[in-house]
């Protein structure tokens, strides 16, 4: 009778590459993300910062030996890293699919869907529309320049939910209608994008035929109604199972976003979107208190977050901007970034008879990318439709949309009056916090610091 060999366990060296690995890159984005933090900028600009420093832009230019060493370019080592960054994504994703506010999203549809869809629109057109002369630009070598091109569209369409909420609260502007709509359109932008991305990555890994797009809705269409039929009624049923017990609600929660990824991936879409998806159903269900969730989002935040931003700052390389084509084309990039979400969200507002300083805080608050930005471009990267410098310029639109959406809401919302209903929200959120001043709560930065 045959038996298979045993598997080997992973080997001494590679395991204490690994630690040092995951320890040290975990050390360095805590202290630069409460470093950005205290000086007022998102912790993903710190975190991110702590990979460009060991990566090839720092660290692996003035030593290369050591960095040799501590991240070594086989693919075995790397992917342990890789491992652990992956989970850590899905399951901030997933949470933030669970921390959607679909009723706030209900109330406000038809101002918050124009604003969404104008901001959706126009960014992706014009990101389209630079993705061909890009390719061509920068010499990509991507298979299918109509791929990159959608993929740019995606990338410059795309908002970041938690900064445009961490931000709101920082500067008190959670209770303003600016707040609620700019939450409740980039709630649905969310959504959006990672469609979007869904589509554009099997594409990317099938080839752009008429086949593959047919093939690419076609999954995304059953993913939507299986979640609809099917999963949210096992989704009530499992978290009845867990008996109301916060530690068995979370491994629940944790189980149903992995798997559902793993669904979405085995259909040939991005597991992010399976664990978006999840998330939703799970904060949408009677049977979820989001305060369970406060054990994972500390494990996700202090750990697993951190480790996938370091590990994606790894693989920039600010060098590559000293070439003139690369520089040029990060500003192109970033300038198309930033206006073309600013004229979508605009529009929308406008079109919604808001005023133009609402429009322009709509604008500013939906423009920060943050942590979206970056999963599409590690996607991107993993994929093959993104080279060495475009995942660079990518990280770079989300880097500095989310440093400078605080300033530019200030500055728009200074001009906007307060309204007796907005001061009685603010009323009613002030003595809802002061009934659990004596519950244990997150400190400022750490419910939704990216």
């Amino acid at each position: 009778m045959l038996t298979a060999a045993p598997v080997p366990p992973i080997p001494a060296h590679q395991l204490l590459v690994f630690l040092l690995q995951v320890g040290l890159l975990l050390l360095l984005a805590i202290l630069l993300g409460r470093a950005a933090t205290r000086v007022g900028l998102p912790a993903i600009v710190g975190e991110l910062s702590a990979g460009v420093l060991l990566g090839p832009s720092l660290f692996g230019w003035l030593a290369p030996s050591v960095t040799g060493w501590l991240l070594p370019s086989r693919p075995d080592q790397m992917h342990l890293l890789d491992a652990v960054g992956q989970l850590g994504v899905l399951l901030l994703v997933g949470l933030t699919g669970i921390e959607m506010d679909l009723r706030m999203l209900r109330r406000r549809r038809a101002t918050a869907v124009r604003i969404s869809l104008a901001g959706l629109i126009i960014p992706f057109l014009a990101g389209v529309g630079l993705g061909y002369p890009l390719t061509r630009l920068l010499h990509t070598g991507t298979a299918d320049g109509a791929v990159f091109a959608l993929f740019m569209g995606v990338a410059m369409c795309v908002s970041a939910i938690p900064v445009i909420a961490k931000t709101l609260i920082d500067m008190n502007l959670i209770h303003r209608n600016i707040g609620q709509l700019t939450l409740a359109a980039g709630t649905f932008d969310d959504a959006i994008g990672w469609f979007l991305l869904s589509v554009v990555s099997a594409m990317a890994v099938g080839g752009l035929t008429a086949h593959k797009v047919v093939v690419s809705i076609g999954a995304l269409l059953l993913v939507v109604l299986a979640a609809v039929v099917v999963g949210r009624p096992l989704v009530r049923q499992a978290l009845r199972l867990s008996g109301g017990s916060a530690i068995h609600t979370v491994a629940a929660a944790v189980a149903m976003i992995l798997l559902a990824a793993a669904g979405t991936q085995a259909l040939g879409l991005e597991a992010v979107f399976g664990a978006f998806v999840c998330g939703a159903l799970i904060g949408s269900s009677g049977e979820f208190e989001r305060s369970r969730t406060a054990s994972l989002r500390t494990v996700v935040v202090a750990f697993l977050a951190p480790v996938f931003f370091a590990t994606a700052g790894l693989r920039i390389d600010l060098r590559a901007l000293a070439e003139p084509a690369v520089l040029a084309a990060a500003l192109i990039v970033l300038t198309v970034a930033i206006l073309g979400k600013f004229a979508g969200a605009y529009l929308g507002a406008r079109l919604s008879r808001l005023s133009r300083w609402e429009a322009l805080a709509l604008g500013a608050g939906m423009n920060a990318r943050g942590v979206i930005e970056v999963i599409v471009a590690s996607v991107g990267l993993r994929v093959g439709v993104l080279d060495t410098d475009t995942y660079t310029i990518v990280v770079l639109v989300a880097v500095v949309t989310s440093v400078m959406a605080p300033p530019l809401l200030r500055l728009a919302m200074k001009r906007v009056e307060c309204t007796a209903e907005e001061e009685l929200r603010l009323t009613a959120g002030l003595e809802a916090g002061a009934r659990h001043d004596e519950e244990p709560q997150p400190r400022a930065g750490e419910a939704s610091r990216y």
